[in-house]
């Protein structure tokens, strides 16, 4: 009975009577909850009993932390490598930046992805959330200690921000939104600062391994997450603290503010500026430097978003993930749909070792409803020695060949083959090049991948990190009355450039 009803209920349930109140929080009953929820597999949610005070603690964290945030998410200017996965960790939710990069010799379900971590958010004994901002300064791997403020469950928007406190006061709801009124360089000049300020100089162990891969990691990363809680409770002097001692959190910090905007006046924008924009910059910040202490904070919010192909209009001048939706299959009609990867070349995910591969390219598969009957099957023959595979199906379309900043993309006639419900290939007509496309399981991918001490913090070489971000237009599929559509990001090589 219990498995029908939604933690709120159940915790509401417990207060009618001391019996129910015994039932109600009972470890199956919690364990139950757990498992509904579907968002780590059942032996994993066993594994992370040991890391917390009771199921019921650690269904909080999964449904207050984990269920809304676990996805595609991207930053300002995606085409140029800002695309964020995030993933559960090891009690904790990780968000990982996919680095550009090219396919290896072992293929891309079976290859290994380089990634950086972005952010992570431990769950503490109570359920309670730890998160920290992942970076590095000019020499070292940094953690940046913050907070959690909110977290909506169907948050579509993720913003790291610099939340002012009053120490005197318990209620806090009246300082946040405080920091969304700043200007764009305000906002920018705050986070440099407190980063600054807070940033603690890590390890490599501290700062690389995020996921078990072997039975052996779990005693590793369990004293790892200890080492996390230590440093948000105690910042620079955890090594001599035990979490049972009574300390202050490392966040927020005392930092003069004021001397801050003094330092950073703008000259053109106080020249240009109309009296009434500069009185509402200077009440903005007289509002916002009223706080105590500052520090990092994660806000996840829902958000009316306008999209174009596929992608969100992203506000470059906030510090703003934002979340892709990802059509998973829920039906014979679309079969197709989800995450995708893909490379240039046939056989697909052929290269010897010691040669180059094609560039990496992550795909979302969608469905669009079409007034037109599409089930156009194609006559062209497959161009290429099939290397012994065989065909399904084979239908007509169109693939991206050109157009500008493939924001406005132009299209070619095109065939696409279908090898087997996971494995397809799109043929250009007039090129006779092969697109081929494997469903992909990201998240298992990255847990065998190579993690890379950097996060979105610091800026990598520009030539390191080109990507570009086109369409691929319509697929007509064997299914009347639906068309598949797909949003592409991808790396090193534009795809007018690979067909040359």
């Amino acid at each position: 009975m219990f498995r029908l009803l939604s933690p709120r209920d159940i915790c509401n349930l417990s207060f009618c009577c001391k019996s129910l109140y015994d039932i109600a929080n009972s470890e199956n009953v919690w364990l139950d909850q757990c498992e509904i929820v579907k968002v780590i597999p059942s032996s994993e949610i066993v594994k992370w009993r040991t890391g917390v005070s009771s199921y019921k603690s650690l269904c909080r964290f999964l449904v207050e932390v984990m269920k809304p945030l676990v996805g595609v998410w991207v930053y300002h200017e995606p085409d140029l490598g800002n695309v964020v996965y995030v993933m559960p960790g090891f009690l904790s939710v990780v968000g990982c930046r996919i680095i550009p990069q090219e396919v290896g010799p072992l293929g891309i379900q079976e290859g290994r992805i380089m990634w950086s971590p972005v952010f992570e958010i431990i769950c503490g004994f109570d359920g309670s959330t730890k998160f920290f901002l992942h970076g590095r300064d000019r020499k070292h791997s940094c953690l940046y200690p913050g907070l959690v403020t909110v977290i909506e469950k169907s948050c579509n928007v993720l913003s790291l921000e610099v939340e002012p406190r009053l120490e005197k006061t318990s209620s806090e709801a009246s300082r946040q939104g405080l920091f969304s009124k700043l200007s764009c360089t305000d906002k920018r000049n705050l986070v440099e600062l407190v980063t600054n300020h807070v940033g603690l100089h890590v390890s490599e162990p501290l700062s690389v391994k995020l996921f078990p891969t072997r039975r052996e990691d779990e005693g590793m990363l369990l004293e790892r997450r200890t080492m996390l809680l230590k440093m948000h409770k105690f910042g620079e002097n955890w090594k001599h603290m035990n979490l049972e001692e009574d300390g202050l959190f490392y966040n927020p910090k005392q930092i003069d503010i004021n001397e801050m905007w003094e330092k950073n006046r703008c000259v053109y924008f106080e020249y240009i500026a109309t009296d009434e924009e500069r009185e509402i910059r200077y009440l903005n910040r007289q509002a916002f430097s009223s706080g105590d202490t500052f520090g990092l904070s994660l806000k996840g919010s829902y958000t009316d978003v306008f999209s174009h192909l596929g992608w969100p209009n992203i506000n470059g001048d906030d510090f703003s993930l934002y979340k892709l939706p990802v059509n998973n299959p829920m039906n014979d009609q679309e079969e197709y749909a989800g995450l995708w990867g893909g490379t240039f070349g046939w056989p697909p995910g052929r290269c010897d070792e010691d040669e180059t591969g094609n560039a990496f390219y992550l795909l979302m598969l969608s469905y669009e409803k079409s007034e037109k009957n599409n089930d156009t099957p194609s006559l062209e023959p497959f161009p290429l020695d099939a290397d012994g595979r065989d065909f399904e199906h084979s239908y007509t379309g169109r693939g991206i060949s050109d157009g500008y900043g493939f924001r406005y993309p132009g299209s070619k006639p095109g065939s696409l083959y279908v090898i087997s419900d996971d494995h397809f290939a799109f043929v250009w007509h007039e090129t006779k090049h092969v697109f081929t496309l494997k469903r992909v399981n990201l998240e298992e991918i990255l847990k065998k991948g190579l993690g890379l001490v950097h996060g979105l913090v610091n800026k990598m070489p520009q030539e390191h990190t080109y990507m570009v971000r086109a369409t691929i237009s319509l697929f007509p599929l064997h299914k009347p009355n639906f068309l598949l559509h797909s949003t592409l990001c991808y790396s090193t090589l534009c795809l007018c450039a690979a067909q040359q």
